[in-house]
């Protein structure tokens, strides 16, 4: 038999090398932008703008694979169950977690466990229009029409358990509306434009350019604070609706046990791109607002609009499955 000491030198000896080992380079390899949604949307828009920085500071291509279908999940899953090296990225929006993690019962995933918060990147709020001919020229001219007309006024959405539905309900609640939903697949801009709604809670995109084109009419945007691409518009805080607020962030996430060095790297990249002209050019035309934030910071923004959107949804009665 070996004497004790001879056994731990050889052990030592053994362990030594895999302690000397450092961490795998990052990045190896291209990076994959996983995009829930269908090409031209905000999320896809940005994806590409933002790729575009980030491959020149990366050094490695970052290719921007959409995957539209079944409410966010399916590209929610799939970034989930990639390995957690941060080759494998998601562009995350309010629906893929704020939303769904309440939508859906039977998520193949945890919207918080499964993920790792890596950086947000923008937010944009949306914007109350109406009908350049509703006669409605304010937010109070609105709540004082619906509130004599009751259900017989309609308001549309992009589909039941969208951002823009549950921003109407809440605007509705907090107002004292009895007003009407009606959900559509898609944006519902053209049907206030055709009167079939009075009004909708618009993403920015379709809303600022027909605005500016004198098709519709806002009345007040969902931000806090005034933003660049309609500076004219009122905040619905300014219109006399307390605390009012609802932003569309965009944001990046990676697999659950992400390493923290190539969090922070990817992080620190993000926040660089965004302070670029090229990139805050790109976000003036979505209407959406440069946003960077540590991932720390991220992650508990995801948790907290998990909660309050989930208590939304289920006042609204929403289910998805």
């Amino acid at each position: 038999m070996l004497p004790i000491r001879v056994v731990l030198l050889a052990l030592i000896t053994l362990v030594q090398p895999a302690q000397a080992q450092s961490p795998p380079a990052f990045p190896a390899k291209p990076i994959r932008v996983v995009v829930p949604f269908p090409a031209g949307g905000i999320s896809d828009v940005l994806a590409r703008a933002l790729g575009v920085q980030l491959a020149s500071r990366l050094g490695q291509a970052v290719i921007i694979d959409n995957r539209p279908g079944a409410g966010t999940t399916i590209a929610a899953e799939q970034v989930a169950r990639a390995a957690p090296d941060g080759h494998t990225l998601l562009m995350q929006d309010i629906a893929t977690h704020a939303l769904n993690a309440t939508l859906y019962r039977n998520l193949a995933y945890d919207t918080l466990r499964d993920f790792s918060a890596v950086a947000l990147v923008a937010a944009s709020p949306l914007v109350l229009v109406v009908s350049p001919d509703s006669g409605l020229p304010s937010v109070a001219a609105l709540t004082n029409s619906a509130r004599s007309l009751g259900d017989r006024m309609t308001y549309g959405s992009s589909g039941n358990g969208t951002l823009p539905h549950l921003v109407g309900e809440a605007f509705k609640s907090q107002a004292g509306l009895a007003t009407t939903h009606v959900p559509y697949k898609g944006q519902t801009a053209q049907h206030v434009l055709t009167g079939e709604v009075v009004w909708t809670f618009s993403v920015m995109p379709p809303a600022v350019a027909a605005v500016k084109g004198g098709k519709l009419r806002a009345l007040a945007i969902t931000a806090s604070q005034r933003v660049g691409a309609l500076p004219g518009v009122p905040t619905m805080i300014e219109a006399g609706i307390s605390g009012f607020e609802f932003l569309l962030p965009s944001g990046l996430l990676g697999p659950a046990g992400m390493p923290r060095a190539v969090i922070a790297r990817l992080n620190a990249d993000v926040a660089a791109a965004l302070a670029t002209p090229e990139l805050q050019a790109t976000l003036a035309t979505i209407g959406a607002e440069p946003a960077p934030m540590t991932p720390e910071a991220f992650g508990a923004f995801i948790a907290r609009e998990t909660e309050r959107l989930g208590r939304l949804a289920r006042q609204s009665g929403t289910q998805l499955d």
